[in-house]
């Protein structure tokens, strides 16, 4: 099954990163997660286990995690890494 949301390979790079040096936990993937925000709907990433409501899915060897009530709001959507002077961080777009 195609992943719903796209990851760049920056992207993808600092999740790498972060898993394998900020101590994230064994069997833990990358959470793709909506959150209500008045009238629309954005985004949060982080990391958590697999659990029954979720869909799975391995991008160049990284689990992401999606809940399935969720997916609707992710179809289409790409997520690449931010690092500017300005600012950095993961955008949706």
């Amino acid at each position: 099954m195609k992943p719903p949301v796209e990851i760049t390979d920056r992207a993808l790079e600092e999740v790498k990163n972060i898993l394998k040096n900020k101590g994230i936990p064994e069997g833990y993937g990358l959470r793709i997660a909506t959150k209500g925000m008045g009238c629309g709907v954005g985004f949060k990433l982080g990391f958590d286990k697999k659990k029954e409501t979720d869909d799975e899915y391995f991008i160049d060897g990284v689990q992401v995690l999606v809940r399935k009530s969720e997916m609707m709001f992710l179809v289409g959507k790409k997520i690449e890494f931010y690092d500017e002077a300005d600012a950095r961080g993961f955008v949706f777009v």
